[in-house]
This record gives structure tokens, C-alpha cells and sequence, in this order.
């Protein structure tokens, strides 16, 4: 199933699942109970995965590329991500465990982030917010999809638009 979603199948189904397995639908079902148990395992190879990008050790908060540095290591993780996280999405609606997984995701990243700056940018609970979601996958996905920018250019938007915060806080 992960390497349907990553060669763009945003829902592949058990029977495509099967087959790409080469078993039959009923052996997919004896390994798995249902679907759920199925995004379960994904997200477990997910995160294994990531752990190693999650714990890459931070900039400290003084760097004067700080931003830069933080912006380069989501445009890596979200681009690791994105298949599977669009997938995700697609049947969070019928999935507690994915509406979950996100809301881990989410808080993981916030908790990075919030590690990773400056009081001066994680005192203001407005400022921070704004930040976060700069630094969101939402924000992430939608530079890339909807607006069709590139790695660089998204990357380029973030940094613009986080230095405007920053400098914003510094007034």
C-alpha cells in the first residue's frame, strides 16, 4: 500500500493491495483485520522512517541562518511525506487512527519548533502560532499543489515570510 500511495494512487484499495502483493484479497485480511489496521502498519513504517529526519539534532536558536535551516529541514520532511500524508487525508474522515497520527504529527513539529527558536519568537502565543503554521504541512502542500511552486520557491515563500515575522517581534 505505501508504495502505491508514493507512485500516486491516493486511495488504492485492498484489492490493489493484493495484487501488487501478488496474494489474494483474503490473505491482505488475514494479516490485517480491517483498513484501519492497515493505516496503522503504514504509519508505523512512517514513522520509522522519519525518526531519524525528527531527531536530527536542531540549529541553535542563534544561528544567524536559523530560519533557513528550519525551512530547509521541512521542505525535507514534507517531501518525504507528502504521498502519504495526501492519502492520509483522504480517509481521515473515516479513520480515528489517522486523525491521530496528524494531530501527533502536528504536535511533534510544534514541539520541535517551539524548541528550536528564540523566546523572543515563542513568548508571543499570536507570533508563535502565525509561525507554526507557516511551518505547517498544510501551508507546505498547498505552496506545492495549489500554487505549483517548486521545492526552492516554497522554500523561498516560508523564509520570506517567517523573517517578516521575526523581524515583526523585534519592533
Amino acid at each position: 500500500m505505501r508504495d502505491l500511495i508514493r507512485e500516486g494512487q491516493v486511495a488504492p484499495r485492498a484489492e490493489d493491495v493484493a495484487a501488487r502483493a501478488d496474494v489474494g484479497l483474503r490473505s491482505v485480511f488475514r494479516h490485517f483485520d480491517d483498513m484501519e489496521s492497515l493505516y496503522r502498519e503504514i504509519a508505523a513504517l512512517m514513522r520509522t522512517e522519519l525518526r531519524p529526519v525528527l531527531a536530527e539534532q536542531q540549529p541553535p536558536a542563534d544561528a544567524p541562518d536559523l530560519l533557513e535551516q528550519l525551512v530547509a529541514r521541512r521542505a525535507k520532511l514534507f517531501e518525504k511525506i507528502m504521498p502519504l500524508r495526501i492519502a492520509a487525508d483522504v480517509h481521515s474522515h473515516s479513520s480515528p487512527f489517522l486523525r491521530e497520527d496528524r494531530r501527533w504529527m502536528n504536535d511533534s513539529l510544534r514541539t520541535i519548533l517551539r524548541a528550536s527558536l528564540p523566546t523572543s519568537l515563542t513568548k508571543d502565543r499570536t507570533l508563535f502560532d502565525a509561525l507554526d503554521a507557516t511551518m505547517s504541512f498544510e501551508f507546505w502542500r498547498r505552496l506545492r499543489e495549489d500554487q505549483g511552486l517548486s521545492v526552492t520557491q516554497a522554500k523561498r515563500v516560508m523564509e520570506k515570510i517567517l523573517a517578516t515575522l521575526a523581524a515583526r517581534a523585534s519592533r
